[in-house]
């Protein structure tokens, strides 16, 4: 009977339609109050490096000198410390969702 059981099993998750979706291959619904990607608003910044000094993962890097902006997303928790401490609110969170990458790769704003 065991067989039977196990068969008809099979063949109702083959036939029915999964309950997850396809991620990355379906792009993924945002959900109100998720907490996302970090977005960086250049307009406003004065490169105080609060931001940088306040992240617990060491994801941020401010150079004041050569006004560059520097957001390690692999590192990035998306804890949301930075955004309730930027003087400017140059920082935000989205409810987007960044694509995978498979090598990393640092977003680099302003400066050379």
């Amino acid at each position: 009977m065991p067989y039977f059981e196990m068969a008809r099993l099979a063949l109702k998750w083959a036939l029915t339609k999964p309950p997850t979706t396809r991620y990355p291959f379906a792009p993924r619904q945002p959900i109100a109050g998720s907490r996302g990607q970090l977005v960086y608003t250049r307009d406003g910044c004065v490169y105080c490096t609060v931001c940088a000094k306040k992240c617990p993962t060491g994801a941020l890097q401010v150079d004041r000198a050569q006004k560059r902006f520097i957001l390690d997303r692999l590192r990035c928790i998306s804890c949301a410390c930075c955004v309730e401490i930027c003087p400017k609110n140059s920082l935000s969170l989205s409810t987007d969702h960044g694509v995978p990458v498979a090598s990393k790769e640092d977003a680099i704003y302003g400066g050379g």
